[in-house]
């Protein structure tokens, strides 16, 4: 028989790791002040930006003027916040009848049902509000807002503006601009010399021009080739030209997510028998797009803000009706208040379909960012 063990005395408990190593103590030490220059550095960084930020609090919250009806009622040497409460209609419906605004505005709050849950994982219902708001809502948001149907009053699109317009640019191009990318992505990499021609020949003429000349040449020169008794709108000329402009940029992002599919994914596909739209719809397009999520959605946040170019052509989107307000001089000189604000408006946006990139790749395991 074996020698019974030794009683094995009792274990200390773990202690906790020091203060210094945990909390938001181990976090400045371990990002802030790891060495002796980043602390330097840190310490230099930190009295530069109170040095800017207190300064600009002053001016921009603490002494500046929320409440009037003109600029005599603005503090001097402080912003003048009163023109935005003021304007405020002007800049988010631009010259669309007061008396029909409602009908933009359940626009908003659809947009913000279908796509504000899309933020939070876990809402009941996220997949099937996406769905619809990529199918259902464009067709519903044309009928609200330009009207013709159901006894609603027809507003021409020379009515629409401010924050309205943009939106409407930006959702319809962005509606658009993805599903011609993926079927010229797609024609690029076609097996048929005519399609893969008329692909390749579609892409570079749109990538080889600039935006605003396709807006020009939308607003300015088809007009011309077109007989007079033909009217083409101007807003649904000007989105035909986004949707292609972005489309053609959309169409070489796919194409690298599809070139990074292994070439054992098409054998496995051709395996099973699948016919080439079955192939590419349930088993290559998924992988590709989700490896490419960072790329769609810089092209469109840059489309989102590209939208401002209309101004050109004579449409008054939100920066539009800014510089209306800009060129009145009962406002005296609120350029600055003017373009922070227009600024505000559009980081809130493309921050929120950057913030919703970085959940989804999260998600699907796309990014090999920090997580």
């Amino acid at each position: 028989m074996s020698a019974p063990l030794p009683d094995i005395p009792n274990m200390a408990p773990d202690l906790p790791p020091p203060r210094s190593q945990t909390g938001v103590f181990g976090w400045l030490r371990k990002n802030l002040f790891s060495t002796w220059y980043n602390g330097v550095l840190t310490v230099l960084l930190a009295y530069a930006l109170i040095r800017l930020l207190v300064p600009l609090l002053d001016w921009s919250l603490i002494d500046a003027s929320f409440r009037g009806a003109s600029e005599s009622d603005c503090t001097q040497g402080a912003a003048c916040w009163v023109f935005v409460s003021q304007r405020l209609d002007f800049f988010i419906y631009g010259f669309y009848p007061g008396t029909e605004t409602w009908r933009a505005n359940i626009v908003f709050a659809i947009i913000a049902i279908c796509f504000a849950p899309q933020m939070i994982p876990r809402f009941p219902g996220r997949k099937t509000l996406l769905i619809l708001g990529f199918t259902v809502l464009p067709v519903a948001g044309f009928i609200l807002i330009y009207g013709g149907l159901f006894g609603l009053p027809v507003v021409p699109t020379n009515k629409w503006g401010g924050l309205m317009l943009t939106l409407v640019l930006a959702y319809s191009g962005m509606v658009a601009s993805l599903p011609i990318g993926i079927f010229l992505a797609l024609g690029r990499r076609s097996k048929m010399p005519a399609i893969r021609g008329l692909s390749v020949a579609f892409i570079e003429l749109w990538r080889g021009v600039p935006l605003i000349t396709v807006f020009f040449m939308a607003s300015v020169m088809i007009p011309l080739f077109l007989p007079q008794d033909v009217t083409f709108d101007k807003l649904l000329r000007v989105f035909i030209g986004m949707s292609c402009f972005w489309g053609a940029y959309m169409a070489e992002i796919v194409r690298g997510g599809l070139q990074a599919i292994s070439p054992g994914q098409y054998e496995a596909a051709d395996a099973l028998g699948l016919g080439y739209w079955k192939k590419m719809i349930l088993i290559i397009l998924p992988q590709a797009l989700k490896t490419v999520i960072p790329g769609i959605v810089n092209t469109l946040i840059a489309l989102f803000k590209d939208t401002t170019l209309v101004l050109i052509i004579g449409l008054f989107d939100i920066l539009g009706t800014i510089q209306s307000t800009i060129s009145d001089p009962a406002w005296g000189d609120v350029t600055t208040e003017a373009y922070l604000f227009v600024a505000a408006i559009f980081f809130v946006f493309t921050f929120g379909l950057s913030l919703y990139s970085r959940n989804l790749e999260r998600k699907l395991r796309a990014g090999s960012g920090d997580e």
